[in-house]
């Protein structure tokens, strides 16, 4: 049977992966998954914790963090689409430039 604490070490090492993607990679589309996949670990507790507590606050917080996400993405992308169409490379070192 699969209990919340399955769950939460399934979550906590899926923040890990996130975590140390974020902060050993330079591609910037590599770090912008790994932000992505550290959001799903959060989703991923407050559901788990949600359900074994029976409460919908977690559910509601998922919903928030969702949409939270997709406009991140949506501007995320644009973002990096833009740097790569002025230097042709999406490499972070390189995003200083951006600066005035």
């Amino acid at each position: 049977m699969i209990t919340v604490y399955h769950y939460m070490v399934l979550s906590a090492i899926l923040f890990s992966l996130g975590t140390i993607g974020v902060l050993t990679r330079r591609n910037a589309i590599v770090i912008f998954m790994c932000v992505e996949l550290m959001l799903n670990a959060v989703n991923l507790t407050f559901i788990a914790l949600s359900s074994h507590l029976g409460n919908m606050d977690g559910q509601v917080f998922v919903f928030f963090i969702m949409t939270v996400a997709a406009a991140e993405a949506a501007v995320g992308l644009a973002l990096m689409i833009a740097f790569y169409r002025n230097r042709e490379s999406i490499d972070v070192e390189e995003f200083n430039l951006l600066k005035w």
